[in-house]
């Protein structure tokens, strides 16, 4: 199914796209780490979307109200969301906002039936209430360690983002064009509006911030290359199948951050991450089989 080929290559460059934003946050600003993530995709989006017109020929976009809008939404919604995640990073519990933040599955299917007209499956809402688990899991999240601040934050990155791939999803069905085309028009302009919208931003309020991006040039163009690449894959995926289920196979990305930790930043495995895996990959299995 080419939705899992798309969301496996989503979930591997976020993966590294969150370690390099984790490291450009200790000195840029939050809105500074935030355009990292678009700051270069367009152009490669650009070149993304002539490349697949010059493979299959189709028809342009012609923008309607109904796509405008969803992807507009859409820009602002991810902007928050990711604005959010900066935010956990500073936090001294991170682990279990990101948990919360991660919620985003289950907060899309539920979204997603209440105003969007999905349905899943009994075996879908089995995955997606799995996976919920496992993500707690992973993210050492109990009672005891609960931070009411963390918390809040995190869910409200998990909302963010589960209305950003709504949104997505709906403009790519708005521009009436065929899959992969649809796809790509929608992640150009989203990400040429979030390129406009934060670039004005940080120059009137924070000039000094592209300083920073500058002197940390490598890491923001390798921030900026993932971010792109995981999007195609995500944008890809929502515009084949329901929300729900793709970011449910997306946390395999926690997966992939595992093993960054074991064999590049040589951490051992503990018992409960073991146990959250296992969880993942029955989730995984469970949606792929919807």
């Amino acid at each position: 199914m080419t939705w899992i080929a798309f969301t496996l290559l989503a979930a591997f460059s976020q993966a590294w796209r969150n370690a390099l934003q984790s490291k450009l946050s200790n000195h840029a600003s939050i809105a500074g780490v935030t355009l990292a993530r678009f700051l270069l995709a367009s152009p490669l989006a650009a070149l993304y979307l002539f490349t697949l017109y010059q493979w299959q020929p189709a028809e342009a976009l012609s923008p309607n109200s109904s796509f405008l809008f969803y992807v507009f939404a859409a820009s602002i919604m991810q902007i928050a969301a990711t604005a959010l995640m900066v935010v956990l990073f500073k936090q001294n519990n991170y682990a279990v906002g990101a948990g919360l933040a991660k919620s985003e599955a289950l907060v899309a299917a539920i979204l997603g039936m209440l105003f969007f007209g999905s349905t899943l499956s009994l075996l879908g809402w089995l995955g997606v209430a799995i996976g919920g688990v496992a993500v707690l899991l992973l993210s050492g999240f109990t009672l005891k360690n609960l931070n009411p601040k963390t918390a809040l934050i995190g869910l409200a990155s998990g909302t963010a983002f589960a209305l950003t791939s709504l949104w997505v999803r709906e403009a790519s069905i708005a521009s009436g064009l065929p899959f992969p085309h649809s796809a790509a028009w929608v992640l150009l302009f989203v990400l040429l509006t979030q390129t406009v919208m934060l670039s004005a931003y940080i120059s009137i309020k924070e000039s000094h911030t592209w300083r920073t991006l500058l002197s940390y040039k490598p890491l923001t163009c390798a921030i900026s290359v993932t971010s792109c690449i995981g999007s195609i894959g995500w944008f890809s995926a929502m515009s084949l199948q329901h929300v729900a289920y793709v970011k449910t196979l997306g946390q395999v990305e926690v997966f992939f951050t595992i093993l960054l930790s074991i064999f590049w930043l040589k951490e051992p495995v503990k018992k409960h991450d073991g146990l959250g895996l296992g969880l993942i990959a029955i989730a995984a299995i469970l949606v792929m089989m919807t």
